[in-house]
């Protein structure tokens, strides 16, 4: 019954989240997959030559794109507005170090496909929430990290040994989010029978599914599946097997330069002191799977 009432709650919290562009804060409940860390804020900060930062210190705040859905990573509890989760600690490490209060922070919950014109359009400073670094955004925006580095994996009930990779879905219903490349992954190389493809417009209720027995796995990057093992280590696993690499980067302006530098040296400076592992311990962590920095691509 617990497991029953926890993946309803997931359900109706994800469905509750519709509203974007709401403000919010971190939370220091584990709602999202762990408590917020504090950041020790620096002073005199100067980032010469990026218009980004001139208008963010000239507006007195920070304005950063996030997911809201993504249990461990990009959450927002539907009850207090606040957000939490492994991105929003990235998101809040980076302010910090840019010399902004936990106040002066704002959070819009941007979906996938507005990213770049938020990004390209100032609407947001920086996006922070499971965003893949390729060519093909890099021609709209620019990117400092990846400060993750993920891969298509699969979520398994804690108790079935019978998946233990991608090579092992024959004859097992596999569930992904309707139009996803994971999913699109599933069909082309044929690791099920189509009768067996499972989709849904959101994670959770493919966790639901999952929970009930009403499929044998859930398919996506391993990052969203950490968090929502986390949340439930007791019955749920993550295989802990990538079948691609998904690096997952902040995204910035295009031609500011002089930030990316920055953000990166920020990311550089959190890998060495173990700032970085703090944040994925409290967060990811939480699920059982290990994980450290990815080398930092500059450029």
């Amino acid at each position: 019954m617990r497991v029953r009432t926890l993946a309803i709650g997931l359900l109706v919290g994800g469905l509750a989240m519709t509203a974007c562009g709401k403000e919010g804060t971190p939370t220091d409940d584990t709602t999202g997959g762990g408590p917020s860390t504090t950041q020790k804020v620096a002073e005199d900060v100067k980032v010469e030559g990026s218009p980004t930062f001139e208008r963010m210190t000239q507006n007195g705040k920070v304005v950063i794109g996030v997911k809201e859905d993504q249990p461990g990573l990009g959450f927002k509890d539907p009850t207090t507005g606040k957000y939490s989760g492994f991105d929003i600690e990235i998101a809040r490490l980076v302010a910090a170090k840019l010399g902004f209060t936990e106040d002066q922070l704002e959070y819009k919950t941007v979906q996938s496909a507005g990213r770049e014109a938020a990004v390209a359009q100032g609407t947001v400073d920086y996006y922070v929430g499971t965003y893949t670094i390729n060519d093909k955004r890099k021609e709209q925006i620019s990117f400092a990290g990846p400060y993750f580095m993920a891969g298509q994996d699969l979520l398994v009930r804690a108790d079935d040994d019978s998946i233990t990779g991608k090579d092992t879905l024959k004859g097992k219903k596999v569930c992904s989010v309707t139009g996803s490349t994971p999913i699109q992954r599933v069909r082309e190389e044929g690791l099920t029978e189509p009768g067996n493809i499972v989709e849904f417009q959101g994670y959770s209720q493919c966790v639901d599914k999952l929970l009930t027995k009403e499929v044998d796995a859930v398919t996506t990057d391993d990052a969203i599946l950490k968090g929502f093992a986390a949340q439930d280590p007791d019955n749920l696993k993550v295989i802990g097997k990538p079948f691609s690499e998904e690096p997952y980067g902040i995204g910035l302006p295009k031609d500011d330069k002089a930030l990316r530098d920055k953000v990166n040296d920020i990311l550089q400076a959190a890998y060495d002191d173990g700032t970085w592992q703090d944040i994925y311990d409290s967060t990811l962590g939480k699920s059982g799977s290990k994980a450290s920095p990815p080398e930092l691509d500059r450029y």
